[in-house]
């Protein structure tokens, strides 16, 4: 089966014809999925799609679920004074 394998459900069927991604499907479905290439391929593919989504906005898939009242500026430090462990002071104990 080395160099060749197929992954498929009853609408679609892929071909994988590249040892080297054939070698990482069944690696990945040993390790993770007990063989089972078809979920193997399934957990890359989500894993990829999550990461994907997480790039384009702050929140996630739930773009707009939070809403920043005007003249918030999230970026601007929550602290009005610079943290000891920042400044490089110690506290007297």
């Amino acid at each position: 089966m080395y160099g060749h394998t197929e992954i498929a459900n009853i609408a679609h069927m892929v071909t994988v014809s590249r040892p080297d991604v054939v070698a990482l499907v069944e690696e990945a479905a040993n390790r993770v999925t007990g063989g089972n290439k078809t979920e193997a391929v399934a957990l890359g593919m989500r894993k990829l799609l999550e990461t994907e989504t997480r790039r384009g906005s702050l929140f996630g898939a739930h773009s707009g679920s939070v809403k920043i009242r005007e003249g918030v500026d999230l970026l601007k430090p929550v602290l009005d004074v610079v943290p000891d462990a920042q400044s490089g002071r110690e506290i007297a104990r």
